[in-house]
């Protein structure tokens, strides 16, 4: 009986136990529903089967989202090693890295669209490993790499690594973590240390994806950037569109879901005439004074557009960007703006080639062609409505121009007899004929009223 009696008591313990288990997960569930406030989404259909490449991370995994691609694994001992040297430099326990995650990690959860299928430990291990191996990278880039203990040459912490491929994966919005992760290990590590400080090495390590050959001034203001941004590639977006831009009504969603090929949305304000046609309506290019690639002007029939350097991973990026604006629904959306103003101005490689020609694009892809497709498909399953946007005035100056009666008929003479050398010949001789049957039909004319003698 006491045997019995053991075995009851034992069952009951494991009883009780799994209901505190179960009330400790309901416990952090209520705590992360209370702390939802998502800023990191799953790219939606509709766009992911697009491009897949394009949203999916090829080496690293940031975040939860990808965290069991078993292509990715790999870097898994490289975020070890990260976390070792981070706790070797300053001499710290890596309980006090867990610990702080271990505080912040309803709030980490809340930040991630849905349920993330993982436990505390694993959930809390994960934040920690990747938040040090981004600030590795960060500070490596910024102090150089050997400065922090790593070899020459090493195969992630080094210039000549895969860094570049891990810059790209890192700025994917499936790819995230939030930046107060971030912000709690410099705490951690540099307790005083300047707000925008995690900011300047963000941006340092990726310019080399700002689609300008604007230098990066490691004593420039940052200010102007949104202390609430979210995770890297919020901060990289707001980096981009932040400096100087104006936006009359920044929450205000510009885009319709395109929910079937047979949805009309309401009339959109866009450029409705190729490069090609409104060179022959009479409007003129020039490239921009800026390196802000978005700062676009139009004033006495000159088009001014600031250039933009097009390289292999650009169509990643702006992807991701155009993901991140129709995803969050507090973020305007400036960045599908100015690519769905860029994909009605490119209809062919010939409008690609003259933006190049002007130094409008510079392009390091295999031809002009590719620089064409890549802006038609950037914005394939989106409707934009510009009508509030910072380019609604300015397309509407475009549109009258070219809409003039006058300009549209010199545009479609033009288009129509002038695009090739056999067009040309025959609408001179055709101009030529009819000159010569008005002077036959004048002298006829003239012969029969004053003869000659």
């Amino acid at each position: 009986m006491a045997v019995d009696c053991n075995e009851d008591q034992h069952l009951q313990s494991a009883w009780l136990t799994t209901i505190a288990e179960e009330l400790q997960k309901a416990q952090l569930d209520n705590d992360v529903i209370f702390a939802r406030k998502p800023c990191i989404y799953k790219v939606p259909r509709y766009l992911r089967d697009a491009d897949k490449k394009s949203y999916t991370p090829s080496v690293v995994s940031i975040g939860p989202y990808h965290f069991q691609n078993r292509h990715l694994h790999p870097m898994e001992r490289h975020k070890w090693r990260a976390f070792y040297q981070t706790l070797n430099r300053h001499n710290h326990d890596f309980k006090l890295y867990l610990d702080a995650i271990k505080d912040l990690e309803a709030k980490a959860r809340g930040s991630y669209e849905g349920e993330i299928n993982l436990n505390s430990n694993e959930f809390v291990k994960m934040m920690v490993l990747d938040g040090c191996f981004i600030l590795e990278l960060f500070r490596g880039v910024k102090d150089g790499f050997d400065t922090l203990g790593y070899s020459e040459g090493d195969p992630v912490f080094s210039i000549c690594g895969s860094l570049d491929f891990i810059r790209r994966d890192m700025i994917k919005l499936e790819n995230q973590i939030p930046l107060f992760i971030l912000d709690a290990f410099i705490a951690i590590q540099s307790p005083g240390y300047d707000t925008h400080y995690l900011a300047k090495m963000a941006i340092s390590f990726f310019a080399p994806l700002i689609p300008t050959d604007e230098p990066v001034d490691k004593g420039a203001d940052f200010t102007h950037l949104d202390p609430q941004s979210h995770h890297c590639l919020h901060l990289f977006r707001d980096n981009l569109v932040s400096k100087g831009l104006i936006v009359t009504k920044p929450a205000k969603k510009l885009w319709k879901r395109r929910l079937s090929t047979n949805v009309v949305g309401k009339p959109t304000t866009q450029v409705t005439y190729c490069v090609s046609q409104l060179r022959e309506g009479g409007v003129r290019f020039r490239k921009g004074e800026t390196d802000k690639f978005w700062d676009i002007k139009y004033k006495n029939s000159i088009l001014e557009i600031p250039r933009i350097l097009i390289h292999d991973g650009t169509k990643s990026i702006f992807r991701n960007l155009v993901a991140f604006e129709e995803c969050h629904p507090k973020c305007s959306n400036e960045i599908t703006a100015y690519l769905v103003f860029m994909n009605n101005l490119i209809d062919s490689a010939e409008d690609v080639t003259f933006l190049r020609y002007k130094g409008i694009i510079e392009h390091w892809l295999g031809n002009d062609n590719d620089v064409a497709d890549l802006f038609n498909g950037l914005c394939q399953e989106i409707v934009a409505d510009l009508n509030c946007s910072y380019l609604s005035g300015l397309t509407n100056e475009i549109n009258k121009c070219r809409d003039n009666r006058w300009s549209t008929w010199k545009a479609d003479f033009r288009h129509k007899y002038f695009r090739n050398p056999w067009a040309l010949i025959s609408a001179i001789a055709a101009v030529v004929l009819l000159l010569i049957t008005v002077l036959q039909a004048f002298y006829g004319l003239l012969s029969y009223y004053k003869p000659t003698s």
